[in-house]
C-alpha cells in the first residue's frame, strides 16, 4: 500500500541528500521513480546537495500538475512506482492536493522532503497542506547548528550579514524585481539560527564583530 510521507528540517540538515539517498534506495531495488523540484540552489530542473551531489529533475513550477504529469506519463506506457519531491515549501497546496491523490488513487508513494517553517517563522502555504495531508511526518535527525553550537531550528533571512524580518516569504537570489524592501545591490542570504539567538536577530557577523548586546543569562562569552 503506497504512502504520503514528509520529512522536514531547518536549512543545512541534509534534506536534499536525503531526497537523493531515497530515489538512490528505490532504484537499486528495481522501482521506478521521478524526481521533482522548486528553485534549487543549482538552478532549474536540478536537486543539489551541500555535499556536491546532484541529480536532474523535472521543476515544479506554480502552474505545474502533478496529476495531468504523472496520468500522461503512464498513458504513455511510463512506470512510476514512487515520486520524490523537494523543495517542497514552494509547491502550492493544489500541487500536495495533487500528490495525494497520487497515493490514494494511483497507489504511487510520495516522498516529499522541504523547510516547514520560513524566515518570519511562519509556515510555507505548501509546508501547512503537506502537514494537514500526510500519512506520516519525520523531523530529520541531523542537527543543523546555529553559530553559538546549540541546534538550530529557525531559518534567517540576512543581508549584508544582518538578519531581516520583513519581506515576501520567497526571495531566491536577486531582491530587486520583486520589491523586496532588503533592496539592490545587498548580498541577500540564508543562516540557520537556535531559537533564542533568531528571537534577538544575533546573526553569526553580529556576534564575532561584538555588536550584540549579552543576552540575559547569558555570561559574556559564552557561545561566542
Amino acid at each position: 500500500m503506497a504512502s504520503f510521507r514528509y520529512f522536514t528540517g531547518p536549512m543545512d540538515c541534509g534534506k536534499s541528500t536525503l531526497a537523493l539517498q531515497i530515489d538512490h534506495t528505490h532504484a537499486g531495488r528495481g522501482r521506478r521513480g521521478r524526481l521533482f523540484t522548486s528553485r534549487d540552489r543549482a538552478g532549474e530542473a536540478i536537486i543539489s546537495s551541500r555535499l556536491g551531489l546532484r541529480r536532474a529533475a523535472v521543476e515544479v513550477h506554480p502552474t505545474f500538475g502533478f496529476w495531468t504529469y504523472v496520468v500522461e506519463q503512464l498513458s504513455a506506457g511510463a512506470r512510476i512506482d514512487y515520486v520524490v519531491c523537494d523543495e517542497t515549501q514552494f509547491y502550492t497546496p493544489e500541487q500536495v492536493d495533487d500528490l495525494a491523490r497520487l497515493v490514494d488513487e494511483l497507489d504511487i508513494d510520495v516522498f516529499a522532503v522541504g523547510i516547514l517553517t520560513d524566515f518570519q517563522t511562519q509556515l510555507f502555504p505548501g509546508s501547512r497542506r503537506l502537514v494537514e495531508l500526510c500519512d506520516s511526518m519525520e523531523v530529520l535527525q541531523v542537527e543543523a547548528l546555529c553559530w553559538c553550537g546549540r541546534r538550530a531550528t529557525h531559518n534567517a533571512r540576512t543581508v549584508d550579514g544582518l538578519m531581516v524580518v520583513e519581506g515576501a516569504q520567497v526571495v531566491v537570489g536577486d531582491t530587486a524585481d520583486v520589491g523586496d524592501p532588503v533592496a539592490d545591490g545587498d548580498a541577500v542570504a540564508y543562516e540557520v539560527l537556535c531559537r533564542r539567538h533568531h528571537r534577538a536577530h544575533v546573526t553569526r557577523l553580529v556576534a564575532h564583530a561584538g555588536l550584540a548586546e549579552t543576552l540575559p543569562f547569558e555570561p559574556s562569552g559564552t557561545d561566542r
